[in-house]
């Protein structure tokens, strides 16, 4: 009786006179008789009695304050300290002794692990009064046909479910598929984003902006979530298709990837058949119908994209992937930016920094460049300076300017191939500092009438990538296409630099050269000299949570994975 006063935090003649009103007399004789503490806390405190009597006998006198056993703190200050601790610690803690282990069935301490961890600030008392979650709202938005006295049925019992249950049998059961994943669907690739959505873990798929406004926000839809529809049981739910959630399947195939199944694909379907299907993929992929789509090419594309990723049915591998780690010294911030890339409409790539390179790896792609590949490479250490927009105009004029750098750079190759081995420790030098001896630029542009040698041409590695200039006017020069007319007029600075492109089916692929423009710290673009078209970039405003590479290694190692898948 006394273990379970101290539990209740009150003395044994306040909270438990309730339960000796209950019993009858011989009971309540027979529970007052039992003693005050178990077995298991008597073996402890005695050791710590033991432990402080053997340092009260090497103490300098009988003065010293004796030592408290934990056992001896109350059950409310216990709560405190085991809420503070990790959950994965908390098992073990329950295995010292019978009061631990009563104690750690305190809903308040899973409470305040699943708020700290995982970002869980439901109350599951006041989902139970509301009778529907946020979540739950959206499934409804989804299908508008359910009825919220039929909905109320399948909602999870919050009345009888406890913190502890969603802490064990849903959040840290599946805490390895947090974070931001790449679909495995050939060409196309993907970004899911799977987070903890207030009692539930969601599957987002983002997407991009319908094309060309690559300003716009992204776009998301769910394709899975995982919740307790039961005590002590997970449910895994399809949201693919438009007929609401449905059975579905997740398995951890192995570290850092795992799989997803729908068991009810009918699900999917719909009463017209593929043509209606079609038109509602079009309209959610494009936001027009076809009819508004008259490039022969473009409507090709797109059928082909309807008919590859339908047939997959939800049923998927993902595979992780990290966001770029970022330093100071950094262009601009790495991260995540939706591009144009012509008939194939817009797609995400990362923008990551390696040295004295920058790199743009798609995340998601299309039958020439496929996701996982190095769509765009700049070369940090040769700096493009403009022609005047005049100049600019001419694309005859920035094309010769971009091949003498090319040219300069492809010498410069030669040069450190040609180098004897003793100059190797010359030349591995840190990504991060600067190149000593900077290359001098050429000779420049010959001088033409109005204009003066070195308004254009490349500008000395001298000048390093972080210091950002005054914004100088830009043009497109006239010939070069871009879906987006609404770009910036001034940049910051230009770099030379690579893009791949290759033939349907990433045949015959080649890198050429082009122009990387710095509009400012959201926005890039990039000229195709040989496609003569115009790339423009835009950076993704969303926070991802359990996104970050563990360590610079890990993140290239993450790159060479997902570019070995599509190679």
């Amino acid at each position: 009786m006394a273990v379970c006063a101290r539990l209740c935090g009150v003395g044994p003649s306040r909270g438990c006179r309730r339960r000796q009103q209950r019993r009858g007399p011989a009971e309540t004789a027979a529970a007052d008789s039992e003693p005050d503490t178990d077995p298991e806390e008597e073996c402890i405190e005695a050791g710590a009695a033991v432990l402080c009597g053997a340092e009260g006998g090497r103490s300098a006198g009988p003065s010293s304050p004796p030592r408290c056993s934990l056992l001896e703190l109350p059950p409310e200050l216990l709560v405190e300290i085991f809420a503070s601790l990790p959950g994965t610690d908390l098992p073990s803690l329950a295995q010292v002794c019978t009061k631990f282990r009563r104690i750690l069935h305190t809903d308040t301490i899973w409470r305040r692990r699943c708020r700290e961890e995982y970002g869980v600030c439901e109350n599951l008392r006041k989902l139970e009064i509301t009778g529907v979650s946020c979540r739950d709202v959206y499934a409804k938005r989804i299908n508008p046909r359910v009825k919220s006295g039929r909905f109320m049925k399948i909602l999870p019992d919050y009345e009888h479910m406890e913190y502890r249950d969603v802490y064990t049998c849903l959040l840290h059961r599946y805490r390895h598929i947090l974070g931001l994943w790449q679909p495995d669907i050939g060409p196309y690739g993907g970004l899911l984003n799977v987070v903890v959505d207030g009692l539930f873990i969601i599957g987002w798929m983002y997407l991009p902006p319908h094309d060309p406004h690559v300003d716009d926000p992204m776009r998301f839809k769910p394709l899975f979530r995982i919740h307790l529809m039961e005590r002590k049981s997970a449910t895994v739910e399809c949201m693919y298709g438009h007929r609401g959630p449905h059975n579905g399947h997740i398995q951890i195939v192995k570290k850092d990837e795992f799989s997803t199944k729908c068991n009810q694909t009918d699900h999917h379907r719909m009463s017209g058949g593929r043509q209606e299907e079609f038109r509602t993929w079009l309209r959610e992929e494009w936001g027009r119908t076809l009819e508004d789509i008259f490039h022969e090419h473009m409507q090709e594309l797109i059928l082909m994209k309807f008919i590859y990723t339908s047939q997959y049915d939800n049923c998927l591998t993902y595979r992780r992937i990290y966001l770029p780690p970022s330093h100071p010294d950094d262009l601009i911030r790495p991260g995540l930016f939706k591009g144009t890339y012509g008939s194939h409409g817009l797609e995400i790539v990362m923008l990551s920094f390696h040295g004295k390179r920058a790199r743009a790896t798609k995340i998601t792609g299309d039958p020439n460049i496929p996701a996982g590949q190095q769509t765009v490479e700049i070369d940090l250490m040769h700096r493009i300076q403009l022609p005047d927009v005049e100049y600019l105009r001419n694309f005859n004029e920035l094309s010769r300017i971009v091949l003498e750098v090319r040219e300069q750079v492809r010498l410069e190759q030669q040069q450190e191939e040609d180098r004897p081995e003793d100059g190797e420790d010359h030349s591995r030098q840190s990504p991060r500092e600067p190149q000593r001896g900077p290359v001098q630029p050429s000779a420049g542009p010959p001088t033409e009438k109005g204009k003066e040698p070195g308004d254009g041409g490349a500008v000395a590695a001298e000048e390093q990538p972080g210091q950002c200039g005054q914004g100088q006017p830009f043009v497109l020069p006239v010939g070069v296409s871009s879906r987006n007319e609404d770009y910036p007029r001034t940049c910051r600075m230009c770099f030379y630099g690579t893009g791949l492109i290759a033939g349907h089916g990433f045949t015959s692929p080649e890198r050429t050269p082009g122009v990387f423009i710095l509009f400012d710290k959201d926005r890039f673009g990039f000229i195709w000299l040989e496609l003569k078209s115009f790339s423009l970039y835009s950076r993704v405003q969303a926070t991802f949570r359990n996104a970050d590479a563990p360590s610079p290694q890990a993140f290239e190692e993450m790159l060479k994975n997902i570019q070995s898948l599509t190679s």
